[in-house]
């Protein structure tokens, strides 16, 4: 598994914030509304990272000889929550991120500052999410092995 690169997610993020803008844009102009984002949504966000941070800090300790019975599946797993948490991170910016763009560029509607600012600190957890994934992805990298080599010869 290779590491995940702030770049993609980045990208992602974009990506999806501009097709979020586009539905916002378009659903607003066929006489929809925006959903409201509550702040449960921050709350969530803010758990599950804090969730990842604590199964990852789990994984470093074993790294550094603090706790030496860890299960190696239970290393694996939580690389592989690291990464979702990533992603998961990545998409609920540009979710986000989105709304918050056209609720900001359409303030002259009552309640949209109110909306912005949800969207805004929705993103902002989105953030933490993502950021907590990358640091607990590196917690789970393996140190390469003294002396030993991809494709060696075991004598």
């Amino acid at each position: 598994m290779s590491a995940t690169r702030w770049a993609t997610l980045l990208a992602v993020a974009v990506v999806v914030a501009a097709l979020t803008w586009l539905g916002a844009w378009t659903l607003v102009r066929h006489d929809g509304q925006l959903p409201e984002v509550g702040w449960l949504v921050l709350a969530v966000e803010l758990l599950i990272a804090a969730v990842v941070l604590a199964l990852g800090w789990t994984v470093r300790q074993y790294q550094h000889g603090r706790r030496p019975d860890l299960n190696p599946l239970r290393a694996v797993r939580t690389a592989m929550l690291a990464k979702a948490a990533c992603y998961t991170g990545a998409l609920l910016l540009g979710w986000y991120g989105g709304q918050g763009v056209y609720l900001v560029s359409d303030l002259v509607v009552p309640g949209n500052g109110r909306r912005a600012v949800a969207a805004g600190l929705a993103a902002v957890g989105a953030v933490v999410l993502a950021v907590v994934g990358l640091v607990v992805e590196r917690f789970c990298r393996v140190p390469p092995s003294d002396g030993a080599e991809l494709g060696g010869s075991v004598s």
